[in-house]
C-alpha cells in the first residue's frame, strides 16, 4: 500500500468541515477517500493550531530563524576557507 500526501490546503478543508459538523465523519471520510480516523486528527490538530494564524510573532520568529541559518552556513564556509588559506600560508 502506498501512503498518499495530502496537501495543507485539503486537510485544513476536510477538518473545518469536521468542525461544522454538518455532515458526519463518515460522511466526509467517504466524500475525500480518506480514513475517518484521520478525519478526527486533522480536525483535532487544526483546533490545537488555529490560534496561529493571529500569531505574527510566530511568522517572523521563522523568517529570523531562515536568517539565522543562513548566517551560520556562511560563517561554515567563511571558517573553512580561513582554515584552508592558514594551512597554505604555514607551508609556505
Amino acid at each position: 500500500m502506498v501512503r498518499r500526501k495530502h496537501s495543507p490546503k485539503l486537510k485544513a478543508m476536510v477538518a473545518i468541515e469536521a468542525i461544522k459538523a454538518e455532515k458526519t465523519i463518515s460522511q466526509i471520510a467517504t466524500e475525500y477517500g480518506i480514513h475517518p480516523q484521520q478525519v478526527r486528527n486533522w480536525r483535532r490538530h487544526f483546533l490545537s493550531k488555529c490560534y496561529l494564524v493571529f500569531d505574527e510573532s510566530g511568522r517572523r520568529e521563522k523568517e529570523l530563524k531562515k536568517e539565522l541559518q543562513k548566517a551560520y552556513k556562511k560563517i561554515g564556509e567563511l571558517q573553512v576557507e580561513i582554515d584552508f588559506l592558514s594551512d597554505v600560508l604555514k607551508r609556505a
